[in-house]
């Protein structure tokens, strides 16, 4: 079940801005949507795997941070129809998870804690376009924003910046997670407006 825990505010005016895609409104808040209730995981319990043929490759909090913290600011698009703009963020790319893992597989299913799911093909998440964020308008992530860490993909709808993020199982095959088997589309492109199936 989807609930909102804050309002939606936004602006219709400003959808002339070339960084707000089709079917966009801009917002100065941060709206909160989740699927079901919200985790609450404290930092020292809190580690990602990653999963592959191969094996299992699992790094603690403080292994991730020593990867590398890097401060990137990002337009962010939520498939409800809200846009955010310039927005902080503090977080350890994926590409330098991955440069300790070996695959051949080309996908990706992303696991929350709580059991949330979504897909993401693998060269979405390198070359600089995905982070493991835990930091965003300077300050950690609180839980109802996916703390203490959460997936960030601005360049896709931000169901793919999953919430509460513990892994990523590579697959052969590009397999729907939560929202894609309700109907959501499988890529989620906010330019093509890729929001349903």
């Amino acid at each position: 079940m989807a609930t909102f825990t804050r309002g939606f505010g936004g602006r219709r005016d400003d959808r002339d801005d070339p960084r707000i895609p089709p079917g966009q409104t801009l917002v100065r808040d941060w709206p909160v949507l989740s699927a079901g209730a919200t985790p609450d995981i404290a930092p020292a319990d809190w580690s990602f795997s990653i999963r592959t043929e191969g094996g299992l490759r699992t790094w603690t909090w403080d292994e991730v941070h020593a990867l590398g913290v890097e401060d990137v600011t990002v337009d962010i698009h939520c498939v409800t129809h809200w846009t955010k703009l310039d927005m902080p963020w503090r977080g350890v790319p994926l590409d330098r998870l991955f440069e300790d893992v070996e695959t051949s597989l080309d996908f990706c299913m992303v696991h929350s804690f709580g059991g949330y799911t979504t897909n993401v093909p693998l060269d979405e998440l390198l070359d600089g376009k995905a982070w493991i964020a835990f930091e965003a308008d300077g300050g950690p992530l609180t839980p109802e924003h996916g703390g203490p860490a959460r997936l960030l993909v601005p360049h896709l709808y931000f169901w793919k910046s999953a919430k509460w993020l513990r892994g990523i199982t590579m697959h052969a095959d590009d397999e729907p997670g939560f929202w894609e088997n309700a109907g959501y589309n499988m890529h989620g492109d906010p330019w093509k407006e890729e929001r349903y199936w």
